[in-house]
């Protein structure tokens, strides 16, 4: 079994190469070639903590394997992040594990590509301007994967924190080499955008449909748990509204189970998941005046198709670290 690190990741998963793997990977879940139990949570006894447990199998790759993150609260400049974890790839022919490798940086570079793949397939292509919503870490890996698949003229960022937006504003200015300027007004910014990213920890909506012009495309991927909206239901009920999985999305997606409470809408809102549009089987954008929105819950096919595509590579390129869990050879 390899075992594959942070850095290793990072050297080994671009995100081209990571969207094309989810792409794949998400064509596979809408005909049905995956198995995707519903994740779920364990408290964690004597301290405020949890662990999210997220098992899966593909057809193609043909792997199983299952995501394990420790969900803490952490103290400002800490090391380590809120969701640490490692994923653990199985291959399907032999049933033996594979690989174990680092989860948080596999999370982050999957969840931003697959905010990618939705923009990609649900934006205007004449989209220019994007507008990050959040300045902590998937604020980062956005930025460096949408300009990916726009050329983006201008990127702005906004954070309930003046100070760390402007700091992830000059970083990513001289580590993408792009221009990155921090808004104060973010009913104004989200009125100027063609893109809207929100990765934010908000309980509350920080996005309001008012603000929303004709034609943006919307990127909803900070809340994971029904109880986190960070947009209102006026976007929600204007919007063309797509998931990465529905059975997901009518446990956790806290904007669409509000705006169904209300009696606003009902299930049938949603139009499609993102991988019957990449495959043709359903429709996207359909007008330039059309609001869209992909809600980005994150699911374990993705992080299996990323940890295929990881190891894969560290098995061509001879990267990570071979373990020999049965003690039958030798060890490097």
């Amino acid at each position: 079994m390899k075992v594959i690190s942070a850095s290793q990741i990072e050297s080994l998963l671009s995100p081209s190469l990571c969207i094309a793997a989810l792409r794949s990977a998400m064509e596979a879940v809408s005909r049905g070639d995956a198995e995707l139990p519903i994740r779920t949570f364990m408290p964690i006894n004597g301290c405020d903590g949890k662990m999210a447990i997220m098992p899966g199998s593909l057809a193609a790759p043909r792997c199983f394997g299952i995501k394990l993150v420790a969900k803490y609260v952490r103290e400002p400049g800490s090391p380590y992040g809120t969701h640490e974890g490692v994923v653990v790839l199985f291959d399907s022919e032999s049933g033996l594990p594979v690989a174990m490798m680092e989860g948080a940086t596999l999370t982050g570079i999957r969840t931003a590509a697959a905010s990618a793949l939705a923009t990609d397939l649900l934006a205007r292509e004449d989209a220019t301007r994007l507008l990050i919503i959040g300045c902590g870490e998937q604020a980062r890996r956005h930025v460096k994967a949408l300009k990916t698949i726009r050329d983006f003229e201008e990127i702005m960022i906004w954070g309930r924190s003046a100070e760390r937006a402007g700091q992830l504003a000059k970083a990513l200015s001289v580590s993408e080499g792009v221009a990155v300027t921090v808004v104060e007004n973010l009913a104004g910014a989200a009125m100027s955008a063609d893109v809207i990213t929100t990765v934010t920890s908000a309980q509350e909506p920080v996005l309001l449909g008012e603000w929303v012009s004709p034609g943006t495309h919307v990127n909803l991927v900070g809340s994971a748990v029904p109880t986190n909206r960070e947009a209102d239901r006026a976007l929600v009920t204007r919007c063309r509204y797509y998931v990465d999985y529905r059975p997901a999305a009518l446990a956790a997606a806290a904007e669409l189970l509000e705006a169904i409470s209300a009696g606003a809408i009902d299930e049938t809102h949603i139009v499609a998941e993102i991988g019957e549009v990449a495959s043709g089987d359903a429709p996207g954008r359909q007008d330039l005046d059309d609001i869209t929105v992909y809600k980005s819950l994150g699911i374990a096919a993705q992080d299996l198709a990323a940890a295929h595509a990881v190891y894969s590579q560290a098995v061509a390129d001879g990267i990570g670290t071979d373990a020999d869990l049965k003690d039958t050879g030798s060890h490097r």
